[in-house]
């Protein structure tokens, strides 16, 4: 059986996994509109499909609670070829007509929530989850592929009810040796895309000014894998590694770590509600530091 390496088609070429955020509760309390930072988008996806003909894009909108595949060049690409459109315009057409259908449904989904049960954040864990199966799916084709790659365009704040659900979306691309890359463009910084791209070897980016976002969009994020070996991309610069606690969903810097099944939790508790296991001391991690706890999941 060949191996994954042996079915691509070259170092330079990819295909790049994007998840749009759609959600309207942020859209709805930023200074840019959406319609603005869409046309950036959009510029972004022509200059990577103009960078070489073989260049793959997949587009998942990413919504309040639910996200959807909008975009596949692949299957795009070949039907205006037949009907003989070309061009930007033509090329998104599709997309754009999905993205519209896509966000008045999400829209209905949100006036059916109470509100007080509403929160600002993003289905992340469901889009990512997605990226994977198409990636993966890609890779049990057996025909020649390029070098895939997520990136996320995100402005909603951090789930913590979604934390489990993305770090195995995060650990499932390292394995798969797909990084993710980010671009966050809210106020404050994302704490599960800093995370994904730092374990999976991806970039991310905050931009201050959205004003030149394609600027930011081309010159970081349109750079395939392999001429990353020998361009001064963005840097790590602290990290936040902090969790999200299993029984309240709340992200902390110190808590209780299950020694069993590294399930972390804010206060003490005498049983595992993860895993079962009865809590004695040689079995639950005192004021342990969750983020030196992860760092040592992966050898345990």
């Amino acid at each position: 059986m060949a191996t994954v390496a042996s079915k691509l088609y070259s170092d330079d070429v990819s295909l790049l996994v994007l998840l749009l955020d759609t959600n309207p509760l942020f859209w709805s309390n930023t200074s840019t509109t959406f319609s603005q930072f869409l046309s950036h988008v959009l510029a972004f996806l022509n200059a990577v499909l103009g960078l070489n003909q073989l260049n793959q894009v997949v587009v998942i909108a990413t919504g309040y609670c639910s996200c959807d595949y909008i975009y596949d060049s692949s299957l795009t690409l070949s039907g205006n070829s037949e009907s003989g459109r070309t061009g930007m315009p033509a090329l998104f057409a599709s997309l754009l007509e999905k993205l519209e259908h896509f966000i008045v449904k999400d829209e209905e989904l949100i006036k059916e929530q109470e509100h007080d049960e509403r929160i600002a954040s993003s289905l992340l864990s469901g889009s990512l989850s997605m990226a994977l199966c198409y990636i993966q799916r890609v890779f049990r084709s057996g025909h020649l592929h390029p070098q895939p790659r997520i990136l996320c365009l995100q402005g909603s704040p951090d789930g913590p009810e979604q934390y489990v659900a993305v770090m195995n979306s995060i650990f499932s691309a390292q394995r798969l040796m797909v990084p993710i890359d980010s671009c966050y463009i809210g106020t404050q910084n994302s704490a599960f895309l800093q995370q994904a791209s730092y374990i999976t070897g991806g970039v991310h980016h905050a931009p201050k000014q959205l004003d030149g976002l394609f600027q930011f969009l081309t010159t970081i994020f349109a750079t395939d894998l392999h001429t990353r070996s020998f361009v001064q991309l963005p840097k790590p610069v602290g990290v936040d590694f902090r969790a999200s606690c299993f029984c309240h969903k709340k992200t902390i810097d110190m808590g209780y770590v299950c020694s069993v099944c590294l399930s972390i939790f804010c206060e003490h508790h005498k049983k595992c509600s993860t895993c079962g296991s009865v809590f004695g001391q040689s079995k639950l991690d005192g004021a342990s530091t969750v983020s030196e706890k992860k760092r040592k999941a992966p050898d345990s």
